[in-house]
């Protein structure tokens, strides 16, 4: 993290941006009129993409709720956009961070669907805003029967817990939804969880039978050194019980309607890759791959 730029840094950085051509055609999209709004930033804070030619980050926060001085709160979905670039950004990283309390200009955009910066963003203090930071920083629990305390990751929208596995703790995750979607969910983790001998073989097998010839082959490449990033570990050829055996299991995450997916750490056998099977309870495991 660089450190926090002066005050006269951040404005040039901020003029210059506001000399593009992206800035200018991004003028055409907002309302002519700007306002100062103070903002609470919700739990992932900035995050930023751009197209391969363009030469500006687009960066957006999710906001939880926002006002004008004076006026009334908003806590209906909505977003801040900036435009920038790479010295910009981090500024925007060190400046809007995850459950904060922000100051800024802005233009709102024609549609109503977010709110354009126009300048730095300094720390918030208006007190109904802090209130309703502070209630986003408690923990939201569920307790489930049999299952355990869950807490809200809010940064993925899920809840979580850890429990044991065949004496490997694992986390037990379900998506934050409406009530009957996690209803569902949870009785697809029970039914899991009450077989976990019977549903780790299956899923084990499943992965084996669909990922062994991939995990020789990169073995192979390793022991001929075709591949200079594996081959300096060698490689050994593993069995179908061998393969079953170094998966460790991470987490399970179940879905409504009986569907679920389960994250292994691969043993090395992809060289710290990880594998994912998914499936569904009625029919059993029905995809796996190595991803990460």
């Amino acid at each position: 993290m660089e450190e926090l730029l002066k005050e006269s840094e951040v404005a040039k950085l901020w003029q210059s941006i506001a000399r593009t051509g992206d800035y200018h055609k991004k003028m055409e999209e907002v309302s002519p009129r700007e306002m100062e709004i103070q903002a609470v930033v919700g739990a992932s804070g900035v995050s930023a993409g751009r197209g391969g030619k363009e030469a500006l980050w687009r960066a957006s926060a999710e906001l939880t709720a926002w006002k004008e001085a004076g006026g009334e709160i908003h806590r209906e979905n909505s977003s801040l956009s900036a435009l920038a670039d790479d010295r910009l950004l981090q500024h925007l990283h060190d400046t809007v961070k995850c459950d904060s309390l922000i100051r800024c200009r802005v233009r709102p955009s024609k549609d109503g669907r977010y709110l354009f910066m126009t300048g730095p963003a300094q720390e918030g203090d208006d007190p109904e805003l802090k209130m309703i930071l502070e209630e986003q920083l408690r923990d939201v629990v569920m307790e489930v029967e049999g299952l355990g305390r869950f807490v809200l990751e809010r940064s993925v929208e899920w809840f979580e817990t850890k429990l044991d596995w065949l004496g490997t703790e694992i986390r037990l995750t379900f998506d934050q939804d409406e009530e009957e979607e996690m209803e569902s969910a949870i009785e697809t983790a029970r039914i899991l969880m009450g077989d976990q001998q019977g549903w780790d073989r299956r899923i084990r097998e499943y992965a084996a039978d669909q990922l062994l010839d991939l995990a020789n082959e990169w073995a192979e490449n390793a022991a001929d050194g075709e591949d200079e990033a594996l081959s300096a570990d060698g490689g050994q050829l593993v069995s179908r019980e061998q393969f079953m055996e170094r998966m460790e299991l991470e987490s399970v995450q179940a879905g409504e309607d009986g569907d679920f997916e389960f994250w292994f750490y691969d043993g090395d056998m992809f060289y710290g890759h990880s594998i994912h099977v998914t499936g569904n309870v009625e029919d059993g495991p029905d995809w796996a791959g190595m991803e990460g």
